[in-house]
């Protein structure tokens, strides 16, 4: 390409390394001049010159009535306000468009993920079915060993789920705002877009697990005093039932306004109380939309990933009892474990992660005009041919067509 002022690089600064132009050649005129092209309106039949013939019953429109253009889509969603069927289709288009870097993070993460869990596990269930046939041993093992391998277990696959999951949602994050655009990211390009932020990301993470925790300091004592005093077993159960309720109640509000955070530190580099206020005010006045959205993503992701991950759990699980014991049935059992939470964690987080992240853009959209913003970049991408890497910074708040929240 050249602007006039000489010859241009094959690749310019900034542009992924072999991307292929996302626009298709323009669509032809749908006006033809008379005796060009096909009949003039598909409801007419041409008869002798300057007659025609109406075949059947076309509805009124007003005179000079034309229908709106439909919005741009350069990429996974089009360029306007999402309703619920573009935010998931878009998902599926940002795993579909780039399953490598998509998918191969996501299993790395999940596999990761799962493996503590699944070696606790397998331990578990070796020792569960060895006191099938001497229960004795299943008291003395079980007391000790048991405990640790169950527990501990889950607590350390807790710590890589933190640090794993934050990295992966950062690097997704990238991925999904070039492929709103049409453009396409290897991992390594996406991490290296990433890496700067991922500081930040783990403070938003570590401040939002102390905020969802917190209530537990209060829950627990209170617990513990109802045991000890002595209460009867109905007060205990009610109050065990109101509190469960209530810290539901907790969670689902503070996770609903903070969902947005995440995009906010890795697209428009906010630190983590800043990109906490920032999402805040983008779920201001759709909070309920917000909150029914994510409820049936996490529905749908834990369906599809269940249904892929149980059969080998389940195998795992009879092996682990029947298999009678032994090392190679404990391995066994702790790889058809680690399986079934790899494929399940392999959908779940890159979907929840890409419907966080085109709601964020969909808020923005609403909130901010900023669908004004993504369509004049979008044009200039398109007049070029290319999908440049200064897209990346039009997700700074800045670039909003309409002032945004909050200070």
């Amino acid at each position: 390409m050249s602007d006039g002022h000489g010859s241009t690089p094959e690749t310019p600064p900034g542009w992924a390394t072999e991307q292929p132009p996302p626009y298709g050649a323009p669509q032809a005129s749908p006006w033809t001049a008379p005796g060009q092209g096909p009949h003039p309106s598909p409801g007419y039949q041409q008869g002798p010159p300057y007659q025609y013939q109406q075949q059947q019953q076309q509805p009124y429109q007003p005179y000079g009535y034309m229908p709106p253009p439909p919005a741009l889509r350069p990429g996974i969603i089009p360029l306007r306000p999402l309703g619920l069927g573009d935010i998931l289709d878009g998902t599926i288009k940002l795993i579909r468009s780039n399953p490598k870097a998509v998918l191969g993070l996501s299993t790395i993460a999940a596999l990761l993920v799962a493996v503590p869990v699944a070696i606790g596990q397998a331990f578990v269930l070796d020792k569960l079915g060895s006191s099938l046939t001497d229960p004795t041993q299943l008291e003395t093992e079980m007391s000790y060993g048991g405990f640790l391998s169950q527990y501990g277990g889950a607590l350390i696959s807790q710590v890589v789920s933190f640090i794993v999951v934050t990295l992966l949602t950062g690097v997704l994050m990238r991925i999904l705002g070039r492929a709103v655009f049409g453009g396409n990211l290897t991992a390594g390009e996406a991490w290296r877009l990433a890496r700067s932020r991922m500081p930040a990301l783990f403070g938003l993470v570590g401040l939002l697990a102390v905020i969802m925790l917190a209530p537990l300091a209060l829950i627990i004592p209170v617990f513990v005093l109802l045991f000890t005093a002595g209460s009867s077993p109905g007060a205990i159960v009610g109050t065990i039932l109101l509190t469960l309720l209530l810290y539901i109640v907790y969670v689902l509000f503070f996770n609903t306004r903070f969902a947005l955070a995440a995009p906010a530190v890795v697209l428009e580099g906010l630190g983590p109380l800043q990109a906490m206020r920032r999402s805040w005010n983008l779920v201001n006045g759709d909070f309920w939309r917000v909150l029914g959205i994510l409820i049936l993503t996490s529905l749908l992701a834990g369906l599809v990933g269940g249904i892929l991950g149980f059969p080998f759990t389940l195998a795992g699980t009879f092996i682990g009892v029947l298999g009678g014991g032994g090392a190679g049935t404990a391995i066994l059992t702790a790889i058809l474990i680690a399986v079934g939470g790899t494929l399940t964690n392999m959908i779940t987080l890159p979907f929840e992660a890409g419907v966080s992240g085109l709601l964020y853009a969909d808020r923005r959209m609403r909130s901010e005009a900023f669908d004004l913003v993504l369509q004049t970049a979008a044009i200039e991408q398109q007049r070029q041919g290319w999908v440049h890497g200064s897209a990346d910074e039009l997700w700074h708040p800045s670039n909003a067509a309409r002032p945004p929240y909050g200070p």
